[in-house]
């Protein structure tokens, strides 16, 4: 027997074997700790499995990844148009814009679909807010399509000052949500290993969100700044959705009127947060508007 050949194929398996194992010593670990099984000796198996994948994963990260990332790279950049993806940020921004716009849109119609089969006046919220989302992305990716970034400045205040007013009538819908989870114990359900899923996707998104807001900036262009609001409110209730889930998975020994309260704190966090940076921008396009107006006037 190759030993050598053997220890190679044990130390770096094939990717999808990872994600197997990955997803298998997760479901076993849920499993053991839920139930108490700590003692017992299928632990000891998932224990086993656990140090395995995770060995395989980090010695993955560490040996294989980087060349294989430097190999994709090199692809990438050898094609025009992965090539302009990767060095033009606002190129990249307007595909970001277009599939943020594909995927409100897709939220919207799954609710509405939902609506239809449940008849539930919360996936009508849902509906209704993703749909008004898409408004505004719909309003920003026109423009970006008609328009080059930075040529029309006065063009990118009026696109950002109507979306901000949008978004103020966001918050209807959003409280109209809230609503529903404290009134009618509505909400989001995730179960086993998919709410921790969802818990690293959701945090993921808000800090993206959040770092995009501030590195875009730079580009002074109100149109891209006023996507990225956008995203970072959409991030932000995410969360609100994340709560009502983990209180569904394991709020079960939390009193009803404590998740409620929690719930309304949140909710109403989300909501100041939201009309805060509308109208923040509703202010600054307004003066600058104003401020251009006079000197065209004077001129």
């Amino acid at each position: 027997m190759n030993w050598k050949l053997l220890g190679k194929k044990l130390l770096f398996p094939p990717v999808w074997l990872m994600l197997l194992l990955t997803a298998a010593s997760a479901a076993g670990l849920i499993a053991v700790f839920v139930n108490g099984w700590e003692s017992a000796p299928i632990a000891y198996v998932f224990y086993a499995l656990s140090f395995y994948t995770l060995t395989v994963v980090t010695v993955f990260c560490v040996m294989v990844l980087p060349r294989q990332y430097r190999k994709i790279k090199t692809k990438i950049l050898a094609n025009p148009l992965g090539n302009r993806y990767a060095i033009d940020k606002l190129f990249r921004a307007n595909i970001s814009l277009t599939l943020s716009l594909s995927v409100n849109l897709l939220y919207a119609a799954v609710n509405a679909l939902s609506w239809y089969l449940y008849q539930s006046w919360w996936f009508v919220c849902l509906a209704v807010y993703y749909g008004i989302m898409s408004l505004m992305r719909f309003l920003l990716v026109r423009y970006v399509r008609l328009n080059a970034i930075g040529a029309n400045r006065c063009g990118e205040l009026r696109r950002s000052l109507a979306c901000s007013y949008i978004m103020l009538l966001l918050n209807f819908f959003l409280s109209g949500a809230v609503l529903m989870v404290v009134y009618q114990n509505k909400g989001f359900e995730y179960h086993g290993i998919m709410i921790y899923v969802m818990a690293l996707f959701t945090f993921y998104n808000v800090t993206v969100a959040m770092i995009a807001l501030i590195k875009y900036r730079r580009f002074e262009s109100p149109v891209m700044s006023t996507a990225k609001v956008i995203s970072l409110a959409a991030g932000l209730v995410s969360l609100l959705n994340l709560e009502t889930a983990m209180f569904a998975e394991f709020g079960a020994d939390m009193a009803k009127e404590d998740q409620q309260l929690m719930i309304m704190l949140t909710g109403g966090g989300i909501a100041v947060a939201v009309i805060a940076m509308a109208v923040n921008m509703i202010a600054r396009c307004t003066k600058e508007l104003k401020t251009m107006r006079r000197k065209n006037h004077g001129a």
